[in-house]
């Protein structure tokens, strides 16, 4: 199985109503060199200045973004290539960023390649150390700057360090 850790920028809470204006994806394995970055053009009116201020873009900035069908389109021929048949999608904060790949996917193409399931890394990390108190940011290498590759990589920076603590996890 390949571990895809992905981490998403939006302008709003949900999708739909609200748009991912970009997203970050990287390949979880030691060397960490196959990444994939879309930049989407908006979707909806409705944006939230706030949220969007978090990934650094001006909304005129996203207008000129990319069409949305074709970086999913490209993400899913990117995951295609990159990945065996069996992908699984792992985030720092799988419930927001899920909700919106899975969204983009099935909205613009009519199906997810990585199908109906996500994990929380988090989550795991919290299990590793039986202490749901925990947090696993310690771990990453990457500075989190909000630039979804930077995060992308530090979580799986993480992934790999939890592995190393004796987190069984399958990892190609």
């Amino acid at each position: 199985m390949t571990y895809v850790m992905v981490d998403i920028e939006a302008d709003g809470p949900i999708p739909g109503d609200y748009s991912m204006v970009c997203f970050g994806a990287v390949v979880v394995e030691p060397d960490l060199n196959r990444t994939f970055y879309g930049r989407l053009k908006p979707i909806s009116q409705k944006w939230v200045p706030e949220a969007l201020q978090v990934s650094g873009f001006s909304r005129e900035e996203t207008l000129e973004f990319d069409d949305p069908k074709t970086v999913m389109a490209s993400f899913a021929e990117w995951l295609s290539e990159q990945c065996g048949p069996r992908k699984f999608f792992i985030s720092d904060n799988n419930g927001f960023d899920w909700q919106f790949i899975n969204w983009y996917f099935h909205h613009f193409l009519g199906t997810n390649p990585f199908g109906f399931s996500s994990q929380n890394l988090g989550s795991l990390y919290k299990g590793l150390v039986n202490d749901t108190f925990k947090n696993f940011k310690h771990l990453r290498k990457t500075r989190h700057t909000h630039h979804p590759v930077d995060d992308a990589l530090g979580n799986a920076e993480a992934l790999l360090a939890m592995k190393e603590m004796g987190l069984k996890i399958g990892l190609e």
